[in-house]
């Protein structure tokens, strides 16, 4: 057994202001083992950014340049740790949930994996002319349905805009 003695005692890490932690169960019971790199990465970013009930609404764009991500690797990253029961998102908001009983396994190839159901990119420009009106967009602006949706849950003309959520393909 080895004997732990304190390395810089002027440097002792202590608890000021926020705070953020990881149960120990993360690496023991092989959490941190389940998680791909850009899933790892994003997963302690929003435990650092998380409040004390595991929220946080740090948009996509920040993350991806704090992180140093593309939209896709972030996407991924995102939607496995959804996948693997560690976050909870609504489109705005994030929640770091309490780690469940055991880790689920890595999805394989999931950097390349295709988005399905309501993640599924869809083209909004035709469908709302009036912010493009005398432009022509380069390439079709994409959101997911899912961010839709909370977009649209948080907006003060959700009926106006549960509109144009039904004219989207599904």
């Amino acid at each position: 057994m080895i004997t732990k003695k304190v390395l810089v005692a002027d440097r002792i890490r202590r608890i000021e202001g926020g705070f953020s932690f990881i149960p120990h169960r993360f690496l023991t019971d092989g959490f941190l083992k389940a998680l791909g790199q850009q899933e790892l990465v994003l997963y302690i970013f929003l435990v650092l950014a998380a409040d004390r009930y595991g929220l946080s609404f740090y948009s996509y764009d920040r993350i991806c340049s704090f992180l140093h991500m593309t939209l896709e690797q972030y996407s991924a990253a995102r939607d496995g740790l959804i996948e693997k029961d560690l976050i909870a998102f609504d489109g705005i908001l994030y929640q770091v949930l309490s780690l469940p009983n055991e880790p689920r396994q890595r999805s394989m190839n999931t950097a390349k994996r295709p988005l399905t159901g309501c993640q599924t990119p869809t083209a909004i420009g035709p469908i709302i002319p009036q912010p493009f009106k005398g432009t022509q967009p380069k390439r079709p602006i994409l959101i997911s349905h899912h961010a839709l949706n909370g977009w649209i849950g948080s907006s003060k003309n959700v009926g106006r805009h549960q509109k144009i959520l039904r004219q989207l393909p599904d």
